[in-house]
């Protein structure tokens, strides 16, 4: 554990920057380039602990991947992996948990995927049990909700499932799965996913079906197709751009650019609710790039932003930036609510108790939920001893607090933000002027 006192506020924030590549597209991309038949070469990709999960267990699956700094070459394996003699380590990453588990029912051989603690209490059924029906052998502890995980993979059909909680982790197992299954695999959803698994396999060369009908997302994959190796450019990461963005409208004074930020309309939830929330948040030099839209984004601090509602079905465009938004609600003028964000109980902590325990410790008005909570807008935060849980988001959401509010702040763990933004300290203070 890694504590951080903060005892200087901000002034002004100003500049630009570049945040490290967004998490998602880098586990997928070297995920599919894995299963892809060639080489795949990826920029710019994400080096963190998440993503080095991922890195590692393709490795021991007999991957060969060449690193070059901030670039890898993948060189595909077609589905074609070597089996395991040891358990595959996950260590904190879900995604390398759920979409690896699809890839490793596809193979005709035994292997065992566990996690670090944290990871081993979250549930995993959601994945397993369309995986069997499937026609993967799938069994770990709790009946195959947590970790431990044994595969024994191979001959897979497809199937018609519906993802009633529109995760993106259980889509894309399915569709990596559906790949090497006989017929189609067809995913339902209520509400649009992040859909960077089925834009990246497109991406690939794969024929990939999307449908709407009547409030169901359907996605659709038939197997058989082959995938050919591509180059791939990562992105700016919008969940890690979020704190940037927060601190600049919390700030006295501001106005930052944040370079080549994923845009994507399943992941940019956060900046369309920040100009609900009356902040100047805006788009230049859009374009599309590997099948992804991304942009520069100029923030400007301007008046005291507005209370504003989260509904259930806005909740999977910004579920990872709900600890910042929380705190931008907290000093914002009048009241909030977040509904339908129950997901939030089983991420890396529980991020509602989190939040609303955190914020409480800091003078805020707020209500826990069992699916979110209820903010009443104040003046000013204090300083106070804030619980991360280990987990990356609360750590930096509230340094971001700390930085704005009267006192002193101590983040009791900051080793934790390694997993998914190891240069945010060094960021922070490259856009940052402090009160003398």
């Amino acid at each position: 554990m890694k504590e951080l006192k903060i005892e200087k506020k901000v002034k002004r924030v100003r500049g630009e920057l570049r945040v490290p590549s967004d998490k998602s597209i880098s586990h997928r991309a070297i995920i599919i380039g894995s299963i892809a038949r060639g080489e795949t070469v990826v920029h710019n990709w994400l080096r963190s602990a998440d993503t080095e999960a991922t890195l590692n267990i393709l490795k021991v699956l007999g991957t060969e991947i060449l690193e070059e700094g901030e670039t890898l070459r993948v060189k595909g394996k077609n589905y074609s992996f070597t089996e395991p003699e040891d358990v595959l380590d996950a260590e904190n990453s879900g995604t390398t948990a759920r979409l690896l588990l699809g890839v490793l029912s596809t193979q005709p051989f035994f292997s065992v995927l566990t996690g670090d603690k944290s990871l081993r209490s979250r549930p995993m059924l959601r994945a397993v049990e369309p995986l069997r029906e499937m026609g993967a052998d799938l069994d770990g502890r709790e009946m195959g909700n947590r970790l431990p995980i044994s595969v024994r993979g191979g001959k897979l059909k497809g199937i018609s499932f519906f993802n009633k909680r529109s995760s993106a982790q259980v889509k894309s197992a399915l569709l990596l799965a559906g790949l090497k299954a006989e017929g189609m695999t067809e995913v339902l959803e209520p509400v649009l996913s992040r859909d960077h698994t089925e834009r990246m396999l497109s991406f690939f060369g794969a024929e990939v079906i999307t449908l709407v009908e009547e409030r169901e997302h359907i996605v659709k994959v038939r197997g058989g197709q082959e995938l050919q190796g591509r180059e791939v450019y990562c992105p700016a990461d919008p969940s890690s751009s979020a704190f940037h963005c927060g601190l600049t409208l919390l700030a006295p004074d501001g106005e930052l650019l944040l370079r080549d930020v994923l845009v994507n309309p399943t992941r940019d939830g956060f900046y369309r609710k920040l100009r609900e929330m009356g902040a100047e948040v805006v788009y230049e030099n859009e374009r599309e790039v590997s099948g992804e839209p991304i942009a520069d984004i100029r923030v400007r601090k301007g008046d005291r932003l507005r209370g504003v509602k989260v509904l259930p079905e806005e909740v999977p465009a910004l579920i990872d930036e709900i600890p910042m938004l929380a705190v931008l609600m907290a000093l914002a003028e009048g009241r909030s609510e977040v509904r339908g964000a129950k997901e939030l109980r089983v991420k890396e902590s529980d991020r509602i108790r989190a939040v609303v325990k955190n914020l409480r410790k800091m003078g805020a008005k707020i209500e826990e939920l069992e699916d979110g909570f209820i903010v009443e807008g104040v003046e000013k935060l204090k300083g106070a001893r804030i619980e991360t849980y280990g987990d990356h988001r609360i750590a930096m959401a509230f340094t971001v607090a700390g930085l704005v509010a009267e006192g002193e702040t101590i983040i009791d763990d900051i080793s934790c933000v390694e997993v998914s933004y190891p240069s945010f300290f060094k960021d922070l203070e490259s856009i940052v002027e402090y009160l003398r």
